[in-house]
């Protein structure tokens, strides 16, 4: 896995979908060729095109069959407040974050805590595809086809103990690169969080990739959270702190609008936000006007997570 430095593209310097695959077939040909040189050079290593990642399981039994929205949309069009409020703010701002090197600080209730590497805590060998449908607050969404590791990959690596009830992430701090942040638009670093069983379930991925390539910065390089059956803000970004804990941890938008943003935010049309109804929701690229579709409960994966929720009251723990 290779991390750019630089990820805030041109409009125009964007591989649209049937590009960029024409480009991996060539450069998977290229590959194989490659291995009748006596130079000792794997297929990992010359199939891999700065920024691609070269090789990652397909055809998950947990992708969506929607059609995905295009690498533009899904690149320049979303919330990352530490880059600005506005939706292209992170595509716009996000030039000088530096995602390389990356370490992230694991504590709390685990028995291998410490200081990893990225590639410490990332099997490139368990990379997969995940299309997932992400579903803002705001009543907007998308299909991304991300590319990560199930965060029970790393968690069982890093061992919790018993009393871990709760994992929390947090938000590199880093206002000279996130201009967001030089505002009191939420109190900084943002830090998101789960129950152990939220963590543990197969559909939580820590993703490093979209569309075969690394996270660009405004998408949250070089690693985030991806919780398909909540609302994205819990889909924190740019981690670099994981800690354990027992008790339920105090959560950014919660602590800044208890009565609107709940520690669970699972996806839920019946349970709407004082600003947006959550019973319909707009699919990015069908146009500002375009008719907007009905949500799903749990975001369409309440088969995999509902039972998480059993006789829990969804109006009050929203």
């Amino acid at each position: 896995m290779s991390i750019k430095k630089s990820n805030t593209i041109k409009s125009y310097e964007i591989t649209s979908e049937s590009i960029y695959l024409e480009r991996r077939k060539l450069i998977k040909s290229m590959s194989i060729a490659s291995t009748m040189i006596p130079w000792g050079m794997t297929w990992s290593q010359s199939s891999k095109e700065d920024g691609y990642i070269s090789a990652y399981k397909k055809n998950s039994i947990y992708s969506t069959s929607e059609p995905k929205n295009s690498f533009e949309d899904i690149t320049t069009y979303n919330n990352f407040y530490e880059f600005g409020m506005g939706k292209s703010d992170p595509y716009q701002n996000s030039a000088n974050f530096e995602p390389a090197p990356w370490n992230v600080k694991i504590s709390g209730e685990a028995n291998k805590t410490g200081v990893y590497n990225i590639d410490d805590l990332i099997d490139s060998n368990a990379l997969e595809e995940r299309i997932y449908r992400l579903r803002c607050v705001e009543a907007w969404s998308m299909v991304i086809p991300w590319i990560g590791i199930p965060l029970a990959n790393i968690i069982e690596k890093l061992e919790p103990n018993s009393k871990a009830k709760y994992v929390a992430f947090e938000t590199v701090y880093r206002p000279n690169e996130m201009p967001g942040q030089r505002k009191r638009i939420l109190k900084w670093p943002y830090i998101e969080a789960l129950t152990m069983a939220e963590a543990m379930n197969p559909l939580t991925l820590i993703a490093v990739g979209l569309y075969g390539q690394d996270l660009l910065n405004q998408s949250g390089a070089p690693m985030r959270l991806v919780v398909p059956w909540k609302y994205g803000f819990k889909s924190i970004k740019s981690i670099n702190k994981i800690h354990f804990q027992e008790s339920q941890p105090k959560t950014s938008w919660n602590m800044a609008a208890s009565n609107e943003y709940g520690f669970y935010a699972n996806v839920n049309p019946e349970v709407d936000h004082p600003r947006w109804s959550q019973s319909r929701e707009r699919r990015i690229g069908n146009g500002f006007f375009g008719a907007k579709q009905p949500t799903l409960m749990f975001n369409g994966y309440q088969d995999e997570v509902a039972h998480l929720y059993q006789g829990m009251n969804l109006r009050k723990y929203f």
